[in-house]
């Protein structure tokens, strides 16, 4: 019989192959399609290797990227929503807190925390995406105004971390007021003669760059970060004309002057380092006086 009319019987899979390499093990890159190990990743802040993309970060890693040690005190953990204006589309507005409350293990989209920065003190908030994609809803507002109260009364600066799609639509009026709330509270801080410093990632748009983001003494963005207000596909339609490349990214808005300075998130700490020291009348690399941030 020749060769190709022999039939072969199949071979026997033996057991499940595939579940011998556990998921989440590699992850892709959006930007330059290299497949990175995860625990590289990690080690590189979560920054591709090899095309430098920034991926999103959760609030908790944002905190123990910059807090000294990894070790910070968080503050008013407890608040969330009370669905204020009962809001249903597609399903209850209640049923999406419960289910990003479960996701993240936070009660809302931003985390309000002090420690020190190289030395020195500093409350941050770090809005965390994951959560309604990082919207600003009353609990948001309410928190990061206490933050910057909190920072009065201590005399310390105000870093926030902002990653967010916006004000908070199930919110309706409420969460448009947080824009003014918390531009009030840094009209504040700035009477009080103490630093804001506004880092943006991707994305930054809707109501937050519309208000605080783009309130900064030092407005720095991570690099190509989508910052704006309304999204390039609206203002396309709306506008009926085609967007200039790279429109609202970070290299677009430093060519435009409207941010200060893009920063590599490796590079990030020791750049917020010595911009507090400039800040609060330090030289460069000079070293701060013991903190006192629970006084």
């Amino acid at each position: 019989m020749a060769w190709f009319k022999k039939t072969r019987k199949p071979i026997e899979p033996q057991g499940d192959k595939s579940s011998r390499v556990p998921e989440g093990l590699w992850v892709k890159c959006p930007s330059c399609s290299q497949v990175i190990y995860n625990k590289e990743l990690l080690a590189n802040q979560q920054v591709c290797p090899k095309c430098a993309h920034h991926f999103r970060m959760n609030a908790a890693d944002r905190l123990a990227l910059l807090f000294d040690d990894a070790r910070w005190t968080e503050y008013d953990s407890d608040l969330k929503s009370t669905d204020p204006l009962k809001f249903t589309d597609t399903k209850p507005y209640r049923d999406r807190l419960a289910a990003s409350i479960r996701a993240t293990g936070r009660k809302d989209a931003v985390v309000t925390a002090s420690g020190t920065i190289d030395g020195l003190p500093a409350m941050v908030a770090a809005m965390e995406y994951s959560f309604i994609g990082g919207s600003m809803g009353v609990v948001v507002g309410e928190k990061i105004t206490r933050a910057i109260e909190l920072a009065i009364t201590r005399r310390v600066p105000v870093i926030v971390i902002c990653c967010s799609g916006g004000a908070r639509m199930m919110e309706g009026t409420l969460s448009l007021m947080q824009m003014a709330k918390i531009s009030a509270a840094l009209g504040r801080l700035d009477r009080a003669s103490l630093p804001f410093i506004s880092v943006m990632t991707d994305p930054t748009t809707g109501g937050v760059t519309a208000s605080f983001a783009m309130l900064g003494d030092l407005n720095i963005a991570e690099p190509k970060a989508l910052i704006g207000f309304a999204g390039p596909r609206v203002i396309e339609q709306t506008i009926r004309q085609k967007l200039p490349e790279g429109f609202q990214r970070s290299e677009f808005l430093l060519e435009k002057g409207m941010i200060d300075v893009i920063v590599d998130r490796r590079d990030l700490k020791a750049v917020l380092g010595n911009a507090l020291r400039i800040m609060s009348g330090m030289a460069p690399g000079a070293e701060p006086a013991p903190a006192q941030l629970d006084a």
